[in-house]
């Protein structure tokens, strides 16, 4: 968790919000800095976390959230993480048999027409107990990186119809959370992934736009993050407000600051 960011946000992890879809997208830079933010920010926050996780492995994110305060390995032998390691699990799905529907069966079906076994899967792992298990605040869904299911073959209804779907259960009957990241390939081409960041883009409470620096490499700022707040139930004109700030990736922080302020510059 980068403490600079909830003070850009306007939150803490003891007064996070619920029922809210936020969207991270990056455009010529790794945006991926995002998803470990608020991966340990709903950690420390005691929620109950999903984590389907289809472009990196455990360790990955387990080394990097020790960094930032968490330990992932211990988060889900207590269950407070249940976590979805695609890359493992898609070697399981074309050479293990399977007795029940795997979430990731799509990769085995020449005709895949939804990610309904997925569903189950984020829907079940977030389902309330009460078999003793300790009470955690609110449910979360986070996904890193949705992108991935079109480029594994799935359409754009398909996954849109996905995140549909666990809004309804997450956000809506859980009052839980979402968090999803989505590649800008910034290619005109790629309508797809086009359609998709739209899409989401209407949906979404609070987007984060990480983007590469135009005048390319730089050592001490690494990019800008757009950060756009939108009320979707409201009129246009009072719906969306933004701000724009340049960053330095630290080891374990994340520098923020106005464009043109990097303490290198003054």
């Amino acid at each position: 968790m980068f403490p600079e960011l909830n003070n850009l946000l306007n939150t803490t992890p003891d007064r996070a919000e619920q029922g809210k879809l936020t969207l991270l997208c990056d455009v010529k830079t790794d945006g991926s800095f995002l998803v470990h933010h608020f991966l340990s920010f709903y950690l420390k926050a005691n929620c109950k976390v999903c984590f389907v996780a289809l472009i990196q492995s455990f360790s990955h994110y387990n080394i990097v959230g020790q960094k930032l305060g968490v330990n992932l390995t211990m988060a889900r032998e207590r269950g407070q993480l249940v976590f979805l390691e695609g890359l493992k699990s898609s070697v399981d799905v074309f050479f293990q048999a399977q007795k029940e529907p795997h979430p990731l069966q799509f990769l085995r079906e020449a005709n895949a027409g939804n990610l309904q076994p997925l569903y189950e899967f984020v829907r079940e792992a977030l389902k309330p107990v009460n078999n003793g298990e300790a009470a955690w605040r609110c449910p979360v869904l986070l996904v890193d990186d949705l992108s991935v299911l079109l480029s594994l073959g799935m359409g754009v209804v398909a996954v849109l119809d996905f995140i549909h779907y666990c809004r309804v259960a997450v956000c809506w009957e859980l009052k839980g959370n979402m968090v999803v990241l989505v590649h800008d390939s910034d290619d005109a081409e790629d309508e797809e992934n086009d359609i998709l960041l739209n899409g989401l883009s209407h949906q979404s409470h609070l987007i984060l736009r990480a983007e590469g620096l135009a005048t390319g490499f730089c050592r001490d700022v690494h990019g800008q993050l757009r950060i756009l707040w939108r009320r979707p139930s409201q009129p246009t004109a009072q719906r969306d407000r933004s701000l724009t700030y340049q960053y330095k990736i630290q080891d374990k922080s994340v520098s923020f600051f106005a464009k043109g302020m990097s303490p290198a510059v003054l």
